[in-house]
């Protein structure tokens, strides 16, 4: 009908009725389509041309908020202003959803100057727009020239929609205290409740920006509240609870979460009859960061993880090896890792599951998964790994080049690590000989690149101690812990001198190390050096380490 209608020269007595089937034609698309708009509404612009045409005027070079301006200030017919408010309020739900607000206040502006241009400009900053909008005065319903969605719950839909639009850009703006204004101002608006459980989980993230816990706990179980399946909601309370530090109320809310991702229901059909939607309306990468959907296998992480760092060794260990079956089911083609995924790198997690069943003196499963780690990595280290300030390079080296650096660098990191486990567990197996001979792996690995049989060299710069790489730094570590591993099993074996040499070796690295220094006391006191070991441990206990134990 549309077609045929716009093949006809445009006609005032006509415009009334052609504007209403335009208008049910673009609801009609939008709410068959089920996504968001994204396309400028070209049958809006082509209304517009149609009703200049019918006043003998031309306006094809104009754009469509020069078009809207030349329609409202210069056709004064009386029978066309309600179908073009009409069309005004489509025109705003196009320009919500690509983020004009601008546009939109500008548009409205005009239609209240239409109406009466005492009620133009209302309302300050982020609220003018909402002031505008409260102020328009919807056209009476033609029950002759219906619209299949009404007029008047189309203007909530654009009030509500656009007080959450602008909470969510204050937010990420981190404008707090006014997101938190518009926001709450939005959850007295029409929506649906999936909505309304989107817009309170927004505001309960933007309590805790604001270091409001408490306020960001109630905002949130408010959203489920409302919408039981808003998991996203039931993930930032887990967040809360751990910013609390209260771990017994997080791994509830994670045990929870899990079981019900791990049900799959079935996505919510919206139940809302409208056409146009506030779903259809916002979309921000704010809101899609807020409301991401964990997957399974990332809470079950986090439950390994909270575990192993509350000391809950033997649950830990259960979730780290049901985690470690998703992995061979195939889990990386499962979870993208993005930067909003809590999974780190897969050696890591090896790493971190062996850390736990060490913990639960399970070695010999500690000493296997440590294997696997240093065997998938041992061919993807370079010969020699070079770290360097540059203090006058006149070219920048390449993105790729520094990733290259930093990855090779993170393959070393977890192949020392494994190593060092493994001295750790032997070690703690009471089988000092190969706890040696796994620490000195470590070590001749951070030096030689013994598995590869060939010169692996860490070279870092004297000109760069404050700018060192945060895997060097680790490395330093890794590095460290191993003289000092090593050093102590070669005192259980009487060897006093070895054991002296590797506390000197660790204390050049970190002077006055905690961990260190008591060794070398007992060391140089077993070699009869007694009144050195005197010193180092006067010295020791006057440190601010030694003082407070």
């Amino acid at each position: 009908m549309l077609s045929v209608i716009t093949g006809l020269p445009a006609a005032l007595p006509a415009l009334p009725l052609e504007l209403t089937v335009l208008c049910n034609f673009l609801l009609c698309i939008v709410g068959a389509s089920e996504s968001a708009i994204k396309e400028e509404a070209e049958g809006i612009r082509q209304g517009l041309l149609r009703v200049l045409e019918a006043h003998g005027e031309s306006g094809q070079d104009l754009s469509t908020e020069e078009l809207w301006q030349k329609v409202l200030q210069e056709v004064a017919v009386v029978e066309l202003q309600a179908a073009l408010h009409r069309l005004g309020a489509l025109q705003a739900a196009w320009w919500l959803a690509a983020g004009r607000l601008g546009s939109i206040a500008g548009l409205f502006s005009l239609l209240s100057n239409a109406e009466d241009s005492g009620r133009a400009h209302v309302g300050e900053g982020e609220k003018q727009l909402l002031s505008l909008l409260k102020a328009w005065q919807v056209p009476a319903e033609d029950t002759t020239l219906p619209l299949v969605q009404s007029i008047t719950d189309l203007k909530e839909i654009l009030y509500t929609a656009t007080a959450f639009l602008q909470g969510l850009q204050q937010l990420e703006a981190g404008n707090f205290p006014t997101a938190l204004s518009l926001l709450q101002e939005a959850t007295g608006g029409y929506c649906s409740k999936r909505v309304l459980a989107q817009i309170y989980t927004c505001l309960g993230c933007c309590a805790q920006q604001m270091a409001k816990p408490q306020t960001a706990l109630r905002h949130l179980k408010r959203a489920l509240q409302v919408d039981f399946q808003c998991l996203p909601a039931l993930s930032h309370v887990a967040a809360v609870y751990h910013d609390l530090g209260e771990t017994e109320a997080e791994l509830q809310a994670l045990a929870l979460l899990y079981e019900a991702l791990e049900k799959k229901p079935p996505a919510p059909a919206s139940s809302s009859p409208d056409l146009i939607r506030i779903e259809l309306l916002v979309h921000s990468p704010v809101l899609a960061s807020l409301l991401r959907c964990c997957h399974p296998s990332e809470v079950k992480y986090l439950l390994s993880q909270r575990c192993l760092q509350d000391g809950r060794v033997a649950d830990a260990v259960v979730h780290y090896l049901d985690f470690l079956t998703l992995l061979q089911e195939g889990l990386q083609q499962q979870v993208p890792l993005d930067s909003d995924s809590p999974l780190p790198r897969i050696p890591e997690v090896f790493l971190e599951a062996a850390s736990a069943l060490e913990q639960a003196g399970r070695h010999q499963d500690a000493i296997t998964l440590c294997d696997e780690v240093i065997r998938r990595t041992t061919n993807l280290i370079p010969q020699m790994i070079q770290v360097e300030e540059r203090l006058q390079q006149p070219q920048c080296p390449s993105p790729k080049a520094g990733l290259s650096q930093q990855e090779s660098l993170c393959y070393l990191a977890w192949r020392a690590a494994g190593y060092l486990h493994q001295g750790w567990a032997w070690a703690r197996l009471g089988e000092s000989k190969e706890a040696i001979t796994q620490f000195s792996r470590c070590l001749s690995d951070l030096l030689r690149g013994m598995s590869r049989g060939c010169s692996l060299q860490i070279c870092v710069c004297l000109s760069m101690p404050e700018n060192l790489l945060p895997e060097v730094e680790l490395l330093q570590k890794i590095r460290l812990l191993s003289l000092v591993g090593r050093g102590v099993q070669f005192l259980k074996m009487g060897k006093h001198k070895e054991a002296l040499l590797d506390f000197q070796y660790s204390l050049q690295i970190s002077p006055g190390d905690p961990t260190a220094t008591p060794y070398l006391v007992q060391a140089l006191w077993k070699l009869g050096r007694k009144q050195e070991a005197a010193a180092q441990w006067q010295k020791f206990s006057q440190s601010p380490t030694g003082e407070n134990g």
